[in-house]
């Protein structure tokens, strides 16, 4: 389960407890999970008891008592507890909410967490001539669009997206590595063009990004060459086989969190969602590093057989890989299976 639905899982503990006349208040338009602060407990966190606390004219405590039984019907969830002043601490079931996020990136491939959340709506970027202005409006586009949005790309007097410019032209690093360069930082730090970008070794942020992505796609190959796939019935990921390699919990963490990384986009013009790319650019190398540190453990070594438990961490690095060409591409950035 993602933080996006979990946050969809407590809308609708808040609206089931409203139909049944256990609250009257308006059911809130989204709800905020995050992790558990200091003594708090479980997977995630949400402190919207203490929200509707007010408009329900009753205590947090009450409000979060309530709440607690409906949240806890919810589907994956395993246990929710009461901190403080009335914060739900919930737990989830790891091992089947992992399983069905792998299988999930697998069916929805580049299209993981793509939604329809601005459906319709037009948003327009208005931006001087001026080459990292271009590519941040150019992926800002396609971010909004990956959530049913639309950008409109316009040139005139009155700006709404001035990002510091570049010092100089990018065009000698090359077309993946100047847009690197140039969107990496955030749109208020001044982008750094050198020869470094270029660079095929672990300094080099975007080549960690490729290299890893590349890996992924080399031990789908090495698994074939050795009998097993991530493909058909008999090699589903089960629950049971949730991968425990060192590092899964992290990389099955960042893979969830994807989907509110591209969602942070679709608050344009709001300067903070102007910094969409740049956070992008940030969680895939996070997820980068995390999948070089599985990868090692998925293969079978030596005289091992192949087993379920290599076929599901075989899937989590195909996911792993998937979703970094996805964000690559979302970036306009080239994600090739060799390197």
């Amino acid at each position: 389960m993602t933080p996006v639905e979990l946050s969809r899982s407590v809308l609708h503990a808040v609206r089931c407890a409203v139909d049944d006349g256990e609250l009257n208040v308006v059911v809130p338009s989204r709800v905020v999970v995050g992790r558990p602060g200091p003594g708090g407990r479980g997977d995630y966190a949400t402190n919207v008891a203490l929200q509707l606390a007010r408009p329900a004219g009753q205590p947090p405590l009450r409000v979060a008592a309530l709440l607690r039984a409906y949240l806890a019907r919810e589907a994956g969830v395993t246990g929710v507890e009461i901190t403080g002043p009335g914060f739900l601490n919930i737990s989830l079931d790891r091992a089947a909410t992992s399983a069905a996020l792998v299988r999930r990136i697998l069916r929805e491939g580049l299209r993981y967490g793509h939604t329809d959340a601005v459906a319709g709506r037009v948003f327009v970027l208005c931006v001087p001539y001026e080459v990292r202005a271009e590519v941040l409006a150019d992926v800002l586009a396609r971010m909004v669009g990956s959530q049913g949005g639309r950008v409109e790309i316009e040139h005139g007097e009155t700006v709404n997206l001035r990002p510091v410019p570049a010092p100089e032209d990018p065009a000698f690093l090359g077309p993946d590595a100047a847009r690197w360069a140039l969107l990496h930082p955030a749109p208020h730090d001044r982008p750094r063009i050198t020869a470094d970008h270029l660079v095929q070794r672990e300094s080099n942020p975007l080549f960690r990004i490729r290299y890893a992505h590349a890996r992924t796609r080399a031990v789908s190959r090495n698994a074939a060459d050795l009998g097993f796939t991530t493909t058909g019935p008999e090699t589903d990921v089960e629950a049971a086989d949730t991968p425990d390699t060192p590092g899964a919990r992290q990389l099955l963490a960042l893979l969830a969190d994807h989907p509110r990384v591209l969602a942070t986009a679709a608050a344009l013009p709001h300067a903070d969602a102007q910094a969409a790319p740049s956070r992008l650019t940030r969680h895939l190398l996070a997820l980068a590093d995390a999948t070089l540190v599985h990868l090692p453990a998925v293969l079978p070594r030596g005289d091992e057989k192949p087993s379920a438990a290599h076929r599901s961490r075989l899937a989590l690095a195909e996911a792993a890989g998937t979703v970094l060409a996805g964000g690559l591409s979302l970036l306009g950035i080239d994600a090739p299976d060799h390197l």
